[in-house]
Order: C-alpha cells, then sequence, then structure tokens
C-alpha cells in the first residue's frame, strides 16, 4: 500500500469536509455550521488517517471518523468563543460563528457539528468509534468547566482533558477503523497521550500562556522538546511504517502558528 504524506492526507479530508452532505433539516442553519467548519489545519483528521493507513487501513475507510473529530473540534471552539464562555467575536482571523451569524444560531450551529460528528460516527458497522468519540466529548467539555470554573487540581489535568481527550481520540479513532485489537492498541494510545501533550504546551509557548506562565518560555520549550521525544519513543515501540506519524510530531513540535 502507497503511503501518502501528510499534505495528501489533510487534501483528502478538506475535500471531504467541503463536500459533506449535512442534514437537509438544517435548512438555512447550514451557513453557519459550514462557516465554522471552514479553514483550520485538520490536525486531528490527519493524525486519525495517518494513524489507519499506519495499521493497515486505506485512509479513504477512515474519512468518516476523521471528519467527526473535525466537527466535534468545529462545535467547541463554536461555543467556547459564546459570550456566556469566552465571549470572543473573532476566530482565525474573521469573525467568530455568533458573531457573525448572532448568540443563538452560534448555540445552534454548534449543536449541529455535534450531532453531525455523531451521525458520521455511527455510520460504522462498529460502535466503538462512536463511543470513543462519545468519551473523548465528554472529557473535552470536562476539561472546559474545569477551566471556566478555575477548578483544575493542575494543569495536567486541565490540559489532558481539554485538548489531550481529542488528539488520543485522533489516534484511537484510526485504530478502531483499522480493525486493531484492544490488546494491541497499548503503544498506540501511549503515543497519542503525548501528541495531545505536545500541541498543548506549543500552542501555551505560542500564546504566552498556560505552561509558559507556570514554567517560563525556557521551561515550556524544555517541556515539548520532552513529550516530542517520548512520542518518538512510542512510535518506535511500534512494529509498523510510522513515518507519516513521526513527520506530524515534527511539525507540531517546530510549528510557529
Amino acid at each position: 500500500m502507497l503511503v501518502r504524506s501528510r499534505e495528501e492526507l489533510r487534501d483528502l479530508a478538506e475535500e471531504y469536509l467541503r463536500d459533506l452532505a449535512l442534514t437537509p433539516e438544517l435548512g438555512a442553519l447550514e451557513e453557519a455550521v459550514r462557516y465554522a467548519l471552514e479553514s483550520g489545519k485538520r490536525v486531528r483528521a490527519v493524525i486519525c488517517l495517518a494513524t489507519a493507513e499506519a495499521a493497515g487501513a486505506e485512509p479513504d475507510t477512515a474519512l468518516p471518523a476523521a471528519a467527526s473529530l473535525e466537527l466535534v473540534h468545529a462545535f467547541s471552539l463554536v461555543h467556547d468563543d459564546l459570550p456566556a464562555l469566552d465571549n470572543d467575536t473573532e476566530r482565525r482571523g474573521r469573525a467568530s460563528t455568533w458573531a457573525r451569524f448572532g448568540h443563538a444560531e452560534g448555540i445552534l450551529a454548534g449543536d449541529a457539528l455535534l450531532a453531525e460528528a455523531f451521525r458520521l460516527a455511527l455510520s460504522y458497522s462498529s460502535a466503538a468509534v462512536a463511543r470513543e468519540l462519545a468519551q473523548a466529548t465528554l472529557g473535552m467539555i470536562g476539561g472546559q468547566y474545569l477551566d471556566v470554573t478555575d477548578t483544575a487540581p493542575d494543569e495536567v489535568t486541565l490540559h489532558r482533558l481539554k485538548t489531550g481527550c481529542l488528539f488520543a481520540a485522533s489516534v484511537g479513532l484510526g485504530l478502531w477503523v483499522a480493525d486493531v485489537p484492544e490488546r494491541d492498541q497499548a503503544p498506540w494510545r501511549a503515543f497519542g497521550d503525548e501528541l495531545g501533550l505536545l500541541f498543548q504546551i506549543v500552542d501555551d509557548i505560542l500564546d504566552g500562556d498556560g505552561y509558559v506562565l507556570s514554567h517560563g518560555a525556557e521551561g515550556a520549550r524544555a517541556l515539548a522538546d520532552e513529550a516530542a521525544a517520548r512520542a518518538r519513543e512510542r512510535l518506535a515501540a511500534i512494529a509498523a511504517d510510522t513515518s507519516i506519524l513521526a513527520d506530524i510530531v515534527e511539525v507540531l513540535a517546530t510549528r510557529t502558528a
């Protein structure tokens, strides 16, 4: 099987999301839903596709799972931006969904994204994909609650839930699509955990927030380097061609935006 590059996998995910048929009952709300889905790096989708491919499946078979991750991620951003939470009027250099379409429409667009995500996850014969997506989504929501209420016991718990859950699920969904038995998933999942941590630390470095505030810029960079090194070690323990996943580690570790 010809291994596709990270860029090819991203293009595959982007095309699938662009052509995704949404539930007709959404009516005019579809505009806001598609607006919320536009742009983005598709990191979670690419991780899912690359994992499925490395585990022996054709990436195309993982497209619904990969898209479901992006829809859940978009849902989280739409709702995070709402006045009741972060009250952000801008997202990715343009108006946030609620600022563009209205408060009520923003809530409903987020709801629709979440429901559409599970419609895709449930398209597989096994319920494992949807079950994993549900668990990750609940973890993400729990992390957001800890954040807005400032009740997190520590920053590791906060980021493991708020950010890490969906990254771990990006690997997990790829494994389920590829029919990897649960008993063989541990090395892959250890990699997914490190990837989520790496993403969060580098995100904080770029924003001057989180780990930078608690560990300083140099300390946060050291933590990111350590997470990247552990992610590489986890990949080395997997008996498969994980070159694209290794490429993703390097991109996340060195990203500047």
